[in-house]
């Protein structure tokens, strides 16, 4: 079997590799446009950070996983195509800020019909609308050549940045959907063959095109709840001095709510919640369910009023002005083990300072400068440092802000770090990763979320 994916993204990428890791006798290619991207996935430096990645596109690369730029060659030796390509949020013309952007999809739909010289399985892995396979079937259709056709299959992913090779290599599940045709049900099985290579029969599910389409939106849709719904409970314990740690605990130890998930913070971020809330409101506006678009917005004002709330409390804490003081932000990633900025609360925090006048030192272990740079805008290039480590960024700091949950941020030396701070020093834990007590017993004046 041959497989290509068109897009080398955060998902097709480490997918694919991991296809070609398991499926020894699959060729797997992927191709992308972006000649600088395909370059770093052929390098030693991977475009995309994850623990475990890195063995596994060396075990496979140049054996039975390729990158390449050339997507008409791909296409055509191609039995399977996966199409994984961005699908942002709108941002122009009509229902912009809340459809989902997919011109990108239906670009790749041109292109498989264009080049294709045998009928293949077509495979939606990017995040898109329900229905959209409806719309790749028209556009395959209608621009296939004679004695062409075209099995469009939903396959979503559900990777947790972070932690993407374990979730690939023991997935809870692998939902595919297909059309209810004879033909249909041969190409889910196609599909389905290759993820049991690894993967527990039991584990593969196989749905209706729709359903599949559905599922990915309200997974995420509920996991963002889920984060927004404590993270408002946060806000009641420090009013009323309850620990929202020792509340999400005991919620969690019941076995109906369950533990994960329940991590307060200074919100959500990444490339998926947001984008997947706001199309999820969109469909239900669209289907003439206003009340259902209510609730689930209501899950992103929530996130959205955590972000400020957060960067509110650091400027009234440092008696209501930042101008001109230096605060150092650790961590610019939307969570650990990523070097993903997309939505990251960081950014919203950071642009809040910054107008306020503020000095940031952000270190992150593996953001890009230039990354940073471009989240939070040129025009507050001369307010921005970037630091090479922890301690140069607080250097002289009148506040430290802890915007991603690393590890090293857990075991840093807080004395030294106080040491080094102008008094008084503050410190506003955005993820809960510190203790509280030791650093109010060296001195810090300590801000966490939710105590």
């Amino acid at each position: 079997m041959k497989i290509c994916c068109l897009g080398a993204g955060y998902v097709g990428g480490p997918t694919m590799a991991m296809i070609a890791y398991k499926c020894p006798q699959v060729t797997v290619t992927v191709a992308d446009i972006n000649e600088e991207r395909i370059n770093a996935w052929n390098s030693d430096t991977l475009p995309v950070f994850e623990p475990g990645l890195d063995e596994v596109v060396r075990s496979a690369r140049g054996t039975n996983l390729f990158f390449t730029t050339n997507k008409i060659s791909a296409i055509k030796g191609a039995d399977v195509v996966f199409v994984s390509v961005g699908t942002p949020t709108k941002a122009y013309g009509v229902d912009a800020g809340r459809a989902a952007d997919l011109k990108y999809v239906e670009l790749c739909a041109r292109d498989i019909a264009e080049h294709s010289e045998s009928s293949k399985i077509v495979v939606e892995k990017s995040t898109i609308p329900v229905r959209t396979a409806e719309s790749l079937k028209t556009v395959l259709n209608a621009n296939a050549v004679d004695g062409i056709s075209f099995q469009v299959l939903s396959n979503p992913e559900f990777l947790s940045e972070g932690t993407a090779i374990r979730d690939l290599e023991n997935p809870d599940r692998v939902l595919i959907g297909g059309e209810e045709t004879l033909e249909g049900q041969e190409a889910m099985e196609t599909l389905a063959s290759v993820y049991a290579t690894w993967v527990d029969r039991e584990r593969i599910l196989k749905t209706n095109l729709w359903s599949s389409e559905l599922s990915k939106l309200v997974t995420n849709a509920f996991l963002a709840q889920r984060i927004s719904s404590i993270n408002s409970i946060s806000a009641l314990c420090e009013a009323t001095e309850a620990n929202v740690d020792e509340v999400a605990y005991a919620i969690g130890k019941d076995s109906r709510i369950g533990p994960k998930f329940l991590n307060s913070s200074v919100g959500f971020g990444g490339s998926c919640f947001q984008k997947d809330l706001l199309n999820l409101v969109y469909l239900c506006q669209h289907f003439g369910l206003p009340e259902v678009a209510d609730y689930w917005k209501k899950v992103i004002e929530i996130n959205d009023w955590q972000k400020r709330r957060f960067s509110t409390r650091i400027v009234n804490s440092l008696f209501n002005t930042v101008n001109g003081k230096r605060i150092a932000l650790l961590g610019f990633a939307f969570k650990k083990d990523t070097n993903d900025t997309r939505e990251s609360p960081a950014i919203y925090v950071g642009r809040d300072l910054l107008e306020e006048e503020a000095n940031l030192a952000i270190y992150d272990p593996k953001v890009a400068p230039e990354q940073i740079h471009l989240d939070l805008g040129s025009e507050f290039g001369d307010q921005i440092e970037i630091c090479d480590d922890p301690y140069e960024a607080i250097e002289n700091a009148h506040a430290v802000a802890i915007m991603t949950e690393w590890d090293q941020f857990k075991d840093l030396d807080y004395q030294r770090v106080f040491d080094k701070m102008m008094k008084p020093a503050f410190l506003f834990d955005g993820r809960n990763v510190t203790d509280r007590g030791k650093l109010r017993h060296i001195g810090f004046r300590v801000y966490s979320i939710g105590r």
